[in-house]
């Protein structure tokens, strides 16, 4: 029912889930209160908010439920998440100059989606428009969002197939990365020196078209092999990963690269690097001033 995502304030990261059923947003409380507030420890605040607003009968609090989302550390944990209206009552208890901004960028992303709702090329049109601001090439894109579709197709795939969680969802991407790349999700993420960040927005249009080659053999082995249950489709994962892998190799005999790098976005993003470097030297040039 829940759709998670990333959101940008002010280039400051919330989490948001959307509520299919309700059609409604829900935001971390916490990630607000660390972007209002600009405290160390938004935990520790929100905490003391809570306790200080149950004091005072406050409904909103008693309202507000928790849901899963991904931490800094990659787990997900339950997360006290507000909807919109329940979020700008909490906003009214908090002093921040920052609180005027937030409130209209809360109806933005609420007017946004549900443009997106009656016009799903707009999420497209979005996602273009973000990849172009980090510098990104047209190529790249392209194969970005076909990347977004096949992984799509994938999804519903499995799920059909009898797998539904998360966590099985992340072991048979695992597999299948492995089965071609012969690393895990995080042991790629590693070579390319990634933390939280995503690591198909790291990888090279090489990289990428592997693994979406990947994903789409994954899924019509699958059609065709109807695999039942989370063992079963892990088979087919590997089928799936071996078709790229073969690919691959032949690729890296043909031209005696290695099609798996260790760069990632900035490295392999002339733009971005430049725009950073830039920005380094200019920061040097005014701290010797």
């Amino acid at each position: 029912m829940n759709t998670e995502q990333l959101q940008l304030f002010e280039e400051q990261t919330i989490r948001t889930a959307w509520d299919e059923e309700n059609e409604e947003w829900y935001f971390s409380i916490v990630d607000v209160v660390g972007v209002l507030t600009e405290s160390v420890d938004a935990t520790s605040y929100w905490r003391k908010l809570k306790q200080r607003l149950k004091e005072e009968g406050n409904e909103t609090v008693t309202n507000c439920h928790a849901l899963k989302m991904k931490a800094a550390d990659g787990k997900r944990r339950f997360t006290d998440v507000a909807n919109t209206e329940q979020l700008l009552r909490i906003i009214q208890s908090i002093p921040s100059k920052k609180a005027e901004p937030f409130k209209l960028w809360l109806a933005q992303v609420g007017r946004e989606r549900m443009e997106e709702t009656m016009d799903p090329e707009l999420i497209a049109e979005r996602l273009i428009a973000t990849y172009e601001r980090k510098g990104y090439t047209k190529e790249w894109i392209n194969q970005r969002l076909q990347a977004i579709s096949a992984r799509k197709e994938l999804t519903d795939e499995w799920k059909d197939r009898g797998v539904s969680s998360v966590k099985e969802y992340a072991i048979l991407t695992d597999e299948i990365t492995k089965a071609w790349s012969g690393m895990t999700t995080r042991q790629y993420k590693t070579h390319k020196g990634l933390k939280k960040e995503s690591l198909r927005d790291n990888m090279s249009t090489t990289e990428l078209v592997l693994n979406m080659l990947a994903e789409t053999a994954t899924k019509d082995i699958s059609r065709v092999a109807k695999p039942n249950g989370f063992e079963e489709n892990k088979q087919v994962a590997k089928r799936g990963g071996s078709v790229a892998d073969v690919a691959r190799m032949a690729l890296e005999e043909q031209t005696g690269i290695p099609v798996i790098t260790s760069q990632n976005a900035i490295q392999l993003n002339h733009v971005v690097g430049a725009m950073i470097e830039a920005s380094v030297s200019i920061t040097d040039e005014e701290s010797k001033g």
